[in-house]
């Protein structure tokens, strides 16, 4: 198998020597500048966007999911209602490398670099769209997943940085009862039922159900759209290899 420095030496060779040079930057000991509510996250990638909240319909690409999920709202919701009765065993407490909460609920589409299939007949609209625009666009960053996430009555995320900028996480609205809301960098949003929320989350961010029902969402970890081919090829080498060397330690 290659080393991480001979991946890196076969992307700059296909796209050119200074193709990784704000990955390079990135790596460099000590960081690099950064928003101070961005403190908790590992890496910055420099020279995209540092601003907390996105137009989901920004970048045209992003656009045509926001569509596609909207444009099903009705179909997505009641597939996760009846998943929600029906098929509790297919929700599990959500594992955030901070936390692990048993009244943050959480059904997959996508982990690991890959479809989850058993949520094919479960969630099928969804994860057509998953399938077909996220992953066959190359949207979805390969690192990190998609999955319906269900906050239970009177519970909270605490409020965190994520471990990086080059991902932005987009929210689709599923079921959202009154009194639910998120805040990123100190700005509070609210969900609307059927559309889409984008933002970054290497800046510090936490939500709240204060409600009597569950609130989901369904989210999903992009790429951040200026995030180049030839990085996004790189960083997923260097994740892959820092998250294997933890592993074996």
């Amino acid at each position: 198998m290659q080393s991480t420095s001979e991946q890196f030496a076969a992307i700059r060779e296909e796209f050119g020597p200074d193709s990784l040079a704000r990955v390079e930057e990135m790596m460099a000991p000590g960081g690099l500048p950064r928003h101070p509510l961005q403190a908790g996250a590992k890496w910055i990638l420099p020279g995209i966007s540092q601003r907390p909240w996105h137009d989901p319909r920004s970048d045209p690409a992003i656009a045509s999911l926001v569509d596609a999920l909207e444009g099903a709202h009705s179909s997505i919701k009641a597939e996760h209602e009846s998943a929600w009765q029906t098929k509790r065993e297919m929700f599990s407490a959500y594992e955030h490398y901070l936390t692990h909460q048993d009244n943050w609920q959480s059904l997959y589409l996508y982990r690991d670099g890959d479809l989850i299939q058993d949520a094919a007949g479960t969630a099928p609209t969804a994860f057509d769209i998953i399938k077909d625009v996220a992953v066959g666009d190359e949207l979805i960053c390969p690192l990190l997943e998609s999955h319906f996430s269900t906050l239970l009555p009177g519970s909270r995320i605490a409020p965190h940085c994520d471990l990086w900028n080059f991902s932005i996480n987009l929210h689709f609205a599923v079921d959202i009862p009154a009194d639910c809301d998120i805040t990123v960098a100190g700005e509070m949003r609210a969900w609307e039922e059927g559309r889409c929320l984008l933002f970054d989350y290497s800046f510090e961010h936490h939500a709240e159900n204060r409600s009597a029902r569950p609130r989901t969402c369904l989210l999903i970890d992009l790429w951040h759209p200026k995030a180049t081919v030839p990085e996004r090829q790189a960083l997923t080498v260097l994740v892959t290899e820092v998250r294997k060397l933890l592993t074996d330690m």
